[in-house]
C-alpha cells in the first residue's frame, strides 16, 4: 500500500503542480488512494521531495533531480523570497518567505560548500551551522551576494 502509495504521489507531482500536502491529500483520495495529511507528511519526507519556486512566484513540490541546480535555483530562491539574513558564533540565520525556508534549507545543503555543516529549516527561517564563527560572516556575505 505505501510503495503504491507514494509511486502516485511522484505521478502526480509530475503530472501537475501541487502546493500543498492537503492539496496533494485530495488528489490522492480523487485518484483512489485515501491518506491522512500525516501519512503523506511522512511520504513526501521519505520520497525526499522538496518545493521549488515555479516562476509565477508559488512553490510546488518536486524530485530535488527535478529542481533546478545550485547555486542559479538557490539565487532564484533568494530573490523571491529572502527577507534578512543575520549570525551568531558559527550560525547563519537565513530569514525567507513563509512556507519556503525548506526549499531555500535544501538548495543550501546542495551548493556543497566546505563552510557549511548543515542546515535545519523550520517555515520561515533556515539555520545554518558553519565550522567556525570566523566564517559565518563571510557565508552570510556570500548568501547576499546571491541575492541579488
Amino acid at each position: 500500500m505505501k510503495s503504491k502509495r507514494q509511486r502516485l504521489i511522484l505521478e502526480i507531482i509530475q503530472a501537475r503542480p501541487i502546493e500543498t500536502q492537503e492539496e496533494l491529500v485530495r488528489e490522492l483520495e480523487r485518484r483512489g488512494m485515501p491518506a491522512t495529511q500525516a501519512t503523506v507528511s511522512r511520504d513526501i519526507k521519505e520520497l525526499g521531495l522538496i518545493k521549488t519556486p515555479t516562476g509565477d512566484g508559488r512553490y510546488c513540490y518536486a524530485l530535488p533531480d527535478a529542481a533546478p541546480g545550485g547555486r542559479e535555483r538557490l539565487r532564484r530562491l533568494f530573490r523571491e523570497s529572502l527577507l534578512d539574513i543575520d549570525t551568531s558564533e558559527n550560525l547563519v540565520v537565513v530569514k525567507t518567505l513563509r512556507g519556503t525556508a525548506a526549499a531555500a534549507g535544501e538548495a543550501i545543503d546542495q551548493l556543497g560548500w566546505p563552510e557549511i555543516v548543515g542546515t535545519v529549516a523550520g517555515d520561515n527561517t533556515v539555520l545554518v551551522v558553519v565550522r567556525s564563527r570566523e566564517v559565518a560572516p563571510l557565508v552570510a556575505d556570500r548568501f547576499r551576494e546571491l541575492a541579488r
